[in-house]
């Protein structure tokens, strides 16, 4: 099990000593492991091979003298995510995800960090409805009560009225 040199002492054909030497060498294996965490999947150089699955694998190649080399991975995956919210807002919407504002309707992602260090993708699925507004001039003897809010004035001016549109907006 260890390089040197070595002799046996035979008795050859004729009846006399016949001394055999060795020189040996021996080279060792190795070995060797590596922990790894990634996202989904890893492709491990050592054997080229892809692995979508927490676990422990080896890898046998061979090292500069020839010998076994066995590499070990330890691996952990870790899974990527996606969710999905529906949001309906008046006129317009600031989206918590990514501090974006929109004002049209539409599908819009942003991609985030999860706990696990992966990307987590998230998708709003917007509809953005509109305020509206509209005005009424009137003329009328001592006093008018308005039946947007049914207030009775008395005065001439310009008073406003805040509504609920159809759409659930603002209507003034």
């Amino acid at each position: 099990t260890a390089s040197g040199t070595y002799t046996a002492t035979l008795t050859n054909a004729a009846g006399c000593d016949s001394v055999a030497t060795l020189n040996l060498t021996i080279n060792e294996s190795t070995s060797g492991s590596e922990s790894i965490t990634a996202c989904d999947s890893y492709t491990w150089s050592a054997n080229s091979q892809t692995y979508t699955a927490s676990g422990t694998y080896t890898a046998t190649l061979t090292n500069a003298v020839g010998c076994d080399s066995v590499a070990t991975l330890n691996l952990t995956i870790n899974e990527s995510s996606s969710g999905s919210e529906s949001i309906t807002a008046c006129d317009s919407y600031t989206w918590s995800a990514n501090s974006q504002t929109y004002t049209a309707s539409g599908t819009y992602t942003a991609t985030l960090t999860n706990a696990a260090g992966c990307d987590s993708v998230v998708t709003l699925n917007l509809t953005i409805n509109e305020s509206t507004s509209g005005s009424e001039s009137i003329t009328a003897c001592d006093s008018y009560t308005w039946s947007a809010n049914s207030q009775t004035y008395t005065a001439s001016g310009t008073y406003t009225a805040t509504l609920t549109n159809a759409a659930g907006c603002d209507s003034v």
